[in-house]
Parts: structure tokens; C-alpha cells; sequence
């Protein structure tokens, strides 16, 4: 088990998990939880293993991620899950009821619904690959915004950029370790909760990763967020936060 650096945000109930995509950090959500300073209950938001202020290990597969995100609570605890992409993924494993938690709800967004052999194939070079250092911060957090999906939608004095970067003896890389990739290739088919816990399911209308008509073979009710791409919670802050109180409280 690993342990996870993670902001709490409040106290009681409903408790709101919100959890970051591949090669981000929890800062990420810094737009949404803007938005939501109504919620009524306590909201936790995780750097997953690997990733931003949490340690490297060396498995990443969806099982060490939920194991990792379920022992932040108590046994039983009730748990509403908002999930991006690799987070969403991690919510519907969460959501199978083998790792002593009780999930409410979940919502997952720009979740793929599956991968193609060459996809895999660069995700397991990569994953070997060796660490990438920068000479300063201005590079290495021009990488951090392209690896995580942000490059358009966020700028280097961003949060989740000083969480995502590393200084270490004059230079700088990426906080997220390479290996995190190995998470990948796992389907939604696979991962759908076999209990009857609600999910909904939607992606930004200009998502390259997935679009409303692969997550509505899992979702009849899937919907995308229009003018938004991979990245709704950023791009579209108060949309998300609607549809967080609308379907979770």
C-alpha cells in the first residue's frame, strides 16, 4: 500500500473523492473546487501513486490505485467518486465493493473505452523509458501541461504545474514517474461496477481520447460537455460543479 498526499477539504458528510487523469495531480481541481465551496461534507482530492506529492511504487496497476484511494478511509466509510480519465477508471474499480468501502455514486469523464496495440506498445516503452531532466522550470512545466493534457487550457503559474515538477540538484523533471502508464489497457466493459451503484458517464464534446458514442455503449445516458475537450473540469469549471451537485447531492 502506498501513501497518498491528499487535501481534505472539510468535514462530514456527503465526502466528495476527486480524482485526477495520467501525469496530473490533485492540483488540477483547483477550478472545480472554486465552484464548489457549497458542498455540505468534506471533499478529499488524492495525488494517485506515482504522481505529483505522493511516492513512486512499483506497481501501478487500477487494483494498487483504489487499494491506495480506499485506505484513506475508514472501513464502510460512504464515498461519492468524480473521476478524470485514469481517475474515472480508478472510481469504477472502487465502485466493485472489494476494497471495504461503500461508494454512493460515480461520475467518470474522458474515460477511454479501449486501446489499440499501438497505443499499448508506446505505453509500455514508455514506461521504461528513462527520467527526462530539464534545465530550468520554464521546460520542464511546458512538458508537465503537454503530458497531462493541459497544454491549452493551463499555463506554467499553475497549481497543479508546482505540483507536478521536480527541482533536484539544479535541474528539473516531472514528478509523475514514467511507469504510472502501465495503468493502461484496462477497458470500461472490464471495470463496470457488477453491483448496483449509479454511474454516469461523459466527456468533453472535442475529447480526442473518446466521444458520447463509445461511452453510451456503457452509459445509455452518457452526454458531452459542448466546447470542452479532454479536460471539462478545467475548461468548463461550472458545468462540472452543476452536474457534481445535481448528481451527487
Amino acid at each position: 500500500m502506498t501513501t497518498l498526499f491528499a487535501e481534505t477539504i472539510g468535514e462530514g458528510q456527503p465526502t466528495l473523492v476527486l480524482l485526477h487523469g495520467q501525469s496530473a495531480n490533485g492540483a488540477v481541481w483547483k477550478p472545480l473546487l472554486r465552484r464548489l465551496t457549497d458542498w455540505p461534507g468534506r471533499i478529499v482530492v488524492p495525488d494517485l501513486r506515482g504522481h505529483g506529492r505522493s511516492p513512486h511504487a512499483r506497481h501501478y496497476g487500477m487494483a494498487h490505485h483504489a487499494a491506495d484511494v480506499a485506505d484513506l478511509f475508514e472501513p464502510g466509510t460512504r464515498l461519492h467518486l468524480v473521476g478524470h480519465s485514469m481517475g474515472g477508471a480508478i472510481a469504477l474499480v472502487l465502485a466493485s465493493g472489494w476494497f471495504g468501502i461503500d461508494v454512493a455514486r460515480v461520475t467518470a469523464f474522458g474515460v477511454k473505452t479501449g486501446w489499440t496495440t499501438e497505443e499499448l506498445q508506446k505505453a509500455a516503452e514508455f514506461a521504461v523509458s528513462p527520467v527526462r531532466w530539464f534545465d530550468n522550470r520554464a521546460a520542464a512545466a511546458e512538458r508537465f501541461l503537454r503530458a497531462a493534457g493541459l497544454a491549452s487550457v493551463a499555463d506554467a503559474a499553475d497549481a497543479a504545474v508546482d505540483a507536478g515538477i521536480v527541482q533536484e540538484d539544479g535541474r528539473w523533471r516531472l514528478a509523475a514517474d514514467n511507469a504510472t502508464v502501465r495503468a493502461a489497457g484496462t477497458t470500461v466493459a472490464e471495470m463496470l461496477p457488477r453491483r448496483p451503484v449509479p454511474v454516469r458517464l461523459f466527456c468533453g464534446e472535442h475529447d480526442p481520447l473518446v466521444n458520447v458514442a463509445a461511452l453510451r455503449a456503457f452509459d445509455p445516458e452518457a452526454f458531452a460537455i459542448a466546447g470542452s475537450g479532454h479536460n471539462p473540469h478545467v475548461q468548463a469549471p461550472d458545468e462540472v460543479a452543476a452536474l457534481v451537485r445535481k448528481l451527487h447531492l
